[in-house]
């Protein structure tokens, strides 16, 4: 595991060029990894939280270069290792960062009123062996990053409370890196069923990239507090609080058009609440317990074979 993630941030030093001294000027912009949670387009993800990160720019006068992580592993070790200076995880990798003193809550997005989230198990539609997450015993199923909270630990967690061990019962858990990637090869027949959120199963519909009409909802999971926005807490007190209290007052701001106001999916939001505390988070640290390191290097070792 140790080799994995000096692998990972090799692959950041590789593929990205950080300042090591970011003062959000425009010369020497913040930076902010995103989790690569679509498994679209580099360019595609950035465009989704280029819009917020516009309207903080037009708020506070700070600049921001936005990248996008390798995988989710990758975005907490650059945080802690003081690559990056913001950062977007999904709540399981925010804990993650968070047990390691490197980041605290900055804000989540706020859409038609709600602040969570939801993750759900597909399967092809006219699969007519398959109806309920029963069903899935001796199938192939596709996960997405193996710290995605949404296409990775919910749903194993939500087979394990069918009564379905994922390690001896499925015939294999397919990891595919991404939402998109599970997906995809659940319409390319790949797979059997695939684990995403809502938000990229119909952010991928949207794009065309896959059929609703091919796919049908198996299971659907309990409410996942949305994807937090986090800050590193070597930044100094008096941007924290500066970017704290504009990102609160976006949607106030009249310099600020609606359509800036996005978030995960790429999606318009009501607004950003600054008032979310770790443990808000408690549903992801349930499942982490349950879907620990030992777990994830069985299924690691499953996969190889």
């Amino acid at each position: 595991m140790k080799k994995y993630l000096k692998i990972l941030i090799v692959c950041i030093f590789v593929t990205i060029k950080f300042s090591y001294a970011a003062d959000g000027s425009k010369e020497n912009p913040f930076n902010v990894l995103l989790v690569p949670a679509d498994g679209g387009t580099e360019e595609g993800t950035i465009l989704d939280f280029q819009p917020i990160f516009n309207a903080l720019t037009k708020a506070t006068k700070y600049s921001f270069n936005i990248i996008v992580g390798q995988s989710y592993s990758a975005v907490v070790e650059g945080i802690c290792s003081g690559l990056a200076d913001f950062a977007w995880f999904g709540p399981v990798t925010y804990i993650q960062a968070r047990e390691r003193g490197c980041v605290e809550l900055l804000a989540v997005e706020v859409r038609k009123g709600s602040s969570v989230y939801y993750s759900g198990i597909f399967a092809k539609k006219d699969d007519i062996s398959i109806s309920s997450l029963e069903d899935l015993k001796n199938k192939k199923v596709a996960f997405g990053d193996i710290n995605s909270t949404s296409s990775f630990v919910f749903p194993m967690a939500m087979l394990i409370d069918a009564g379905i061990n994922p390690i001896l019962d499925l015939a294999k858990s397919q990891l595919t890196g991404s939402h998109a990637n599970s997906l995809k090869s659940l319409q390319a027949g790949i797979v059997d069923a695939a684990a995403s959120s809502f938000n990229s199963y119909e952010k991928a519909v949207k794009q065309g990239s896959i059929d609703k009409n091919d796919f049908k909802v198996i299971a659907k999971s309990d409410s996942i507090p949305n994807p937090p926005l986090a800050m590193s807490i070597k930044l100094p007190d008096s941007v924290k609080i500066a970017i704290k209290n504009e990102v609160a007052n976006l949607h106030k701001n009249p310099e600020i058009k609606k359509g800036m106001l996005r978030g995960y999916g790429g999606k318009k939001v009501d607004y950003y609440d600054i008032n979310i505390t770790d443990e808000d988070m408690l549903p992801a640290l349930k499942k982490m317990a349950l879907i620990n390191n030992h777990f994830k290097l069985s299924i690691i070792e499953a996969n190889s074979n």
